[in-house]
């Protein structure tokens, strides 16, 4: 197949290049970073020198982007995907967008005749660099099908999860409940370490108690030796999935008590400075706020 990728920064990168190394796929490739799109082409890929470009000629076209506007820009703006995709193409969206924005790009693109898939990842740039990551996908089940030889190429767990937003809708779930066990995780520590407790030792009962959970990971990776730069995920980008979520949540009309807590602490983290860092910087503001460290 021929694949046209746009957007090929922390996650996307890691992801189309292995589609690159792992496939047969012809790969064309666009983004507005020169130095991304290099790391794609010394592997094999074509660089395109517009969304356009990229878009024309290929049999799917993927978008990896950080903001619902950013999606909506590069697909129905002005050169955009949509009015440079013909029948026959199929485009995916592997962003983490919002459920509303999914439907209306949709639409605009079911008008033309064009199929759609949401495809949203989880699993952080370790998971796209092993091709671990989980894609939750939404949209037309022959479509998935059509598409899956693509999709498995930088993926090990493919999902269909119903008609096109579900994706999206699984993906923000799952966000919430991740960013609610880290900010669980950093209370819990710094109630430990205040008694005197020793950190490394606490974590270690958790993470084989009732406790654990994924956060555990991030948590002594990142948190507990202050290593919260470059960001596995950048607390900008959580703060604004959780947002997403909790948007979802007032549409449907179901309280997200947790998530909303969590939130407001994901807003004090980016109040102090640190949305560009890893979303664990959570732990920072309890950090602040007692002026002792959970990890001397």
């Amino acid at each position: 197949m021929k694949v046209g990728y746009i957007g090929v920064g922390n996650m996307g990168g890691p992801m189309c290049r292995n589609i690159i190394k792992k496939s047969n796929h012809a790969v064309t490739v666009f983004d507005l970073n020169p130095a991304a799109v290099k790391t794609c082409t010394d592997l094999g890929a074509t660089a395109a020198k517009s969304v356009a470009e990229a878009t024309r000629g290929a049999d799917i076209v993927m978008t990896s982007l950080p903001m619902p506007r950013d999606v909506e820009a590069v697909t129905l703006g002005d050169g955009g995907i949509l009015a440079n995709i013909g029948k026959g193409q199929t485009y995916i969206d592997l962003s983490t967008n919002a459920p509303s924005m999914v439907k209306k790009i949709g639409a605009a693109f079911a008008a033309k005749g064009i199929a759609m898939l949401d495809a949203p990842v989880s699993g952080g740039t370790t998971g796209a660099e092993a091709a671990t990551i989980a894609i939750m996908v939404g949209g037309d089940k022959k479509v998935f099908d059509d598409a899956l030889p693509v999709l498995q190429s930088f993926s090990a767990n493919v999902i269909h999860m119903g008609p096109l937003g579900s994706g999206t809708v699984a993906k923000l779930c799952n966000n919430m409940l991740s960013f609610c066990n880290m900010a669980a995780l950093c209370e819990s520590m710094m109630l430990g370490a205040t008694y005197g407790l020793d950190p490394e030792k606490l974590l270690h009962v958790i993470e084989n108690s009732s406790g654990n959970s994924n956060a555990i990971k991030n948590f002594t990776a990142r948190a507990l030796v202050g290593h919260y730069s470059p960001p596995s995920f950048a607390l900008d980008l959580a703060y604004k999935d959780l947002h997403l979520a909790l948007e979802l949540g007032d549409e449907l009309g179901v309280p997200l008590q947790q998530g909303a807590a969590t939130h407001n602490l994901q807003r004090l983290a980016k109040g102090m400075g640190w949305g560009p860092d890893d979303s664990s910087s959570v732990l920072r503001v309890y950090e602040t706020m007692l002026r002792r460290k959970v990890k001397p």
